[in-house]
């Protein structure tokens, strides 16, 4: 059975992930590990991500790959060169970024993108993984990883909702989910904005399924034969919301 390592820096996100992956990749089996001291750490220090903080990274993708690990999807937004140095080390095996996935589905479908994120060093890391070409506005959800710290489900969701909504009056023609703790917010902000909306979750399920497929299909095949290319389709989201 393939076993697949989920590292997360925030408790929200182990429920969102683990939920897409027994709804669409129900025969891979699951690890998990959390360090909620990194996205702590993280918004507390001035340091950001150093040296000290990437080594953690590799420390924990160490750890995972010992175990048997074919892959690793990481599901915190704000880590992308943490996650790169890892993705280096182990470049041999599918290492994702929770966003990259989402971010190539954005892409395809053109047009200027809405990114809604509510932890804010996601902000400083993430525009950066866009192409320079695209046409990106980013808007933190205040206050909503507060209340889904403390419980307060319904106001997370109305915040992101009203923060997507507030993108698609600039224009925006298609809104992304930046963590995967909002993917809970999709139909909401769906209703709200009227437009496409793609969350980090399901976008790197269908990627992390397809790099593992393809890997396995590789090592399975005899020496010197071609191997059909695997790849995952952008699957963007319809908006059934109807018309008032």
């Amino acid at each position: 059975m393939i076993r697949i390592a989920l590292i997360h820096a925030l408790a929200h996100s182990v429920a969102p992930i683990n939920d897409a992956l027994a709804r669409d990749w129900p025969e891979c089996r699951r690890m998990n590990l959390l360090d909620d001291s990194l996205s702590t750490d993280l918004a507390q220090s001035a340091a950001g991500l150093d040296e000290r903080m990437t080594q953690r990274f590799l420390t924990l993708a160490d750890y995972a790959i010992g175990t048997g690990a074919l892959g690793i999807l990481y599901t915190c937004s704000a880590f992308g060169p943490c996650i790169d140095a890892v993705a280096s080390r182990y470049s041999g095996l599918p290492v994702l970024k929770p966003n990259e996935a989402m971010i190539a589905d954005a892409v395809a479908c053109g047009g200027r993108i809405g990114m809604v994120a509510s932890f804010g060093p996601t902000l400083r890391s993430m525009p950066d993984e866009f192409p320079a070409e695209v046409e990106l506005r980013t808007a933190l959800a205040e206050g909503a990883l507060e209340a889904l710290n403390r419980g307060d489900v319904d106001t997370h969701d109305e915040l992101v909702a009203a923060t997507a909504e507030r993108l698609a009056k600039e224009g925006c023609t298609i809104i992304a989910l930046a963590q995967f703790s909002m993917a809970r917010a999709r139909p909401r902000v769906a209703e709200r904005t009227g437009v496409p909306v793609l969350t980090t979750v399901d976008s790197a399920v269908r990627e992390l399924r397809a790099r593992i497929t393809r890997m396995s299909a590789l090592e399975a095949a005899p020496q010197g034969s071609v191997t059909p290319k695997v790849t995952s389709s952008p699957a963007v989201p319809k908006n059934t919301t109807s018309e008032q």
